[in-house]
């Protein structure tokens, strides 16, 4: 990963981008409907409404270009749970997804959480080879039928 990309909270036109971003490529990569970019919709309208000081949005950026982002919600006490987690297809493979996940790793730990969960699907295999990588193990896999295609769902967690 190149030294000029720098990573701060969420801003404002940040949760447009996110939503945006997450729509067209899961259109366009897994052919999902527009009912995943209304699942991300909701789940950045409650984080922004509803957020609390043990969580976190890192955007990673290279001045004003958006190269990814990952939010580290909290559940529960013990729990936090990794969140609309997404590196531009530019990015993939310099090593932002690891940079990204080692901060809401981070700062879940430091917050107190005892685990960290997520949620995924199959076809994203490189995630998973990621998350296999940094200890989490997959808790749940199931077939089901999301946004419009038949996918598998999968569940991960990590103890920390």
């Amino acid at each position: 990963m190149t030294g000029d990309v720098e990573f701060r909270d969420l801003e404002p036109g940040d949760a447009g981008w996110v939503a945006s971003r997450h729509g067209a490529l899961y259109w366009r990569d897994e052919g999902y409907d527009i009912r995943f970019e209304a699942l991300v919709l909701g789940l950045l309208a409650r984080f922004i409404e509803t957020r609390t000081a043990h969580e976190r949005a890192w955007i990673a950026h290279r001045g004003d270009e958006r190269l990814g982002c990952i939010f580290c919600t909290r559940p529960s006490d013990e729990s936090a749970k990794l969140r609309m987690f997404l590196v531009e297809p530019a990015m993939r493979g310099t090593g932002l997804a690891d940079a990204l996940l080692d901060r809401c790793m981070a700062f879940a730990r430091e917050t107190g959480a005892r685990r960290l969960t997520l949620w995924t699907h199959e076809s994203h295999g490189a995630a998973g080879r990621l998350y296999a990588r940094r200890g989490f193990r997959m808790v749940d896999s199931k077939p089901v039928e999301a946004f419009g295609q038949p996918t598998v769902e999968q569940s991960w967690e990590i103890a920390l």
